[in-house]
């Protein structure tokens, strides 16, 4: 299962360094842009976790405001399996 969330992350300007190391040292979570106090963000499952439970966990990051999810997909992996009688699902 693919499952895949983008996030804004929001914290004071002087603070935004510090959080969005503390980001990408967690497993699962890669900042790509840091803009003033604006940290945007990709959280995906790990082994351990779930995507939402790393985007609780950054919560309690010293210094960060808010995170707001901004977008989410999620899709199973495994291509569809036809029983018989029935038609595959198009997997898109």
């Amino acid at each position: 299962m693919l499952n895949i969330c983008g996030c804004l992350v929001s914290t004071l300007p002087d603070q935004a360094p510090a959080v969005s190391r503390a980001i990408a040292a967690t497993e699962g979570c890669e900042v790509h842009a840091v803009e003033g106090g604006r940290i945007v963000v990709t959280v995906e499952d790990t082994a351990d976790a779930r995507a939402s439970e790393l985007i609780m966990a950054m919560h309690q990051i010293p210094g960060v405001l808010n995170v707001a999810l901004s977008y989410h997909h999620f899709e199973d992996l495994e291509p569809a399996v036809a029983q018989p009688g029935t038609l595959a699902q198009p997997t898109a």
